[in-house]
């Protein structure tokens, strides 16, 4: 299977670069036999009471943090997870091992060795991303986020993610509540999104790629309500590989460890997903792939190009599409 066959172009205007707001207001493809256009605040029409919505809760941390080199250079370092007392980074600016990188604070990193993606970076103390750091987001939003806050769901509770869970970006408080008052059951997982769910493919044989480590949690109490659900509602891409990768016998089992799960066209679904709530995603990205894993590459083409037809925002920011099985 080839890399190139999800490609495709898609003009700088659709990618949004602010949240709308409220967050709910965005727009919802409704994606089945065919295509309707909502209101992600239409979506309780879509639910009945015993159905689960499933919602990752991890949250983002501000782990961009800006140093200079001792020479005055600027670097830009991400960082991307623990390792024993050291961190993974990715590094935008040129260094090399040995390198003293100096933040603020009185914070200094020096880059020990070269990974796949970036570099081994030992700090001389524990950064305090709370002080220095920066809402990671994506390359391709080019205004700066005024609100820190909306590059988190509003249900976020756990520490651990990079990047967003995009499709949980468009639930408010009182969305989740009207869901709860109709019998709509609410269940929470945990997969913190890393390196892996957003770093580009590269080889164009997809079969060939290699997914990064993520963390998963999903306890017993929120497994029971899965399993017990009519309909099961995975809200974004990062349930579904969780789910997917915690179902044994048809069943999720309560897992906590880590996931390298790739999900392509051809992959055989095991757990009980009805419905997929995302956004729409990057020409050649782990997301698109998945997405048309689920619900088959014609369809979701033919969607993204109604969706650019009707001015749909794509990528973090923009609006939210419900597939169903």
């Amino acid at each position: 299977m080839q890399l190139s066959d999800f490609d495709y172009y898609l003009p700088k205007q659709f990618i949004a670069q602010t949240p709308v707001e409220p967050r709910d207001s965005s727009k919802l493809m409704i994606l089945d036999d065919k295509i309707e256009h909502k209101r992600f605040y239409n979506l309780p029409e879509y639910l009945e009471r015993g159905d689960a919505v499933v919602l990752n809760d991890s949250k983002v941390v501000p782990a961009r943090i800006i140093g200079r080199k001792e020479t005055g250079g600027k670097i830009e370092v991400l960082i991307i997870k623990r390792i024993n007392e050291d961190y993974e980074c990715l590094i935008k600016g040129r260094i090399k091992p040995g390198m003293k990188i100096l933040f603020g604070d009185e914070t200094s990193g020096m880059a020990v060795r070269r990974t796949n993606h970036g570099f081994i970076m030992a700090f001389n103390k524990e950064p305090n991303l709370q002080g220095i750091g920066e809402m990671p987001t994506p390359p391709y939003i080019k205004e700066k986020l005024l609100d820190q806050k909306r590059y988190n769901t509003v249900y976020a509770e756990n520490n651990g993610s990079i990047a967003a869970p995009t499709a949980g970006l468009h639930f408010t408080k009182g969305l989740i509540k009207k869901l709860e008052d109709k019998g709509v059951n609410t269940a929470y997982i945990t997969l913190h999104v890393g390196a892996g769910t957003f770093l580009p493919i590269q080889q164009e044989k997809i079969e060939t790629h290699k997914m990064e480590e993520e963390y998963l949690k999903i306890n017993k109490e929120n497994a029971e309500i899965i399993n017990n659900a009519s309909r099961v509602f995975a809200v974004g891409t990062t349930v579904v590989r969780a789910l997917e990768s915690s179902c044994k016998n048809d069943k999720i089992i309560p897992n906590e460890g880590w996931t390298d799960l790739f999900i392509y066209p051809g992959y055989r679904f095991k757990s009980k997903i009805n419905c997929l709530l995302t956004n729409f995603h990057l020409p050649r990205s782990t997301l698109l792939l998945l997405v048309c894993a689920f619900a088959g590459k014609e369809k979701i083409f033919r969607a993204y190009k109604n969706a650019m037809e009707n001015n749909y925002r794509f990528y973090s920011f923009g609006d939210a599409m419900m597939i169903k099985r």
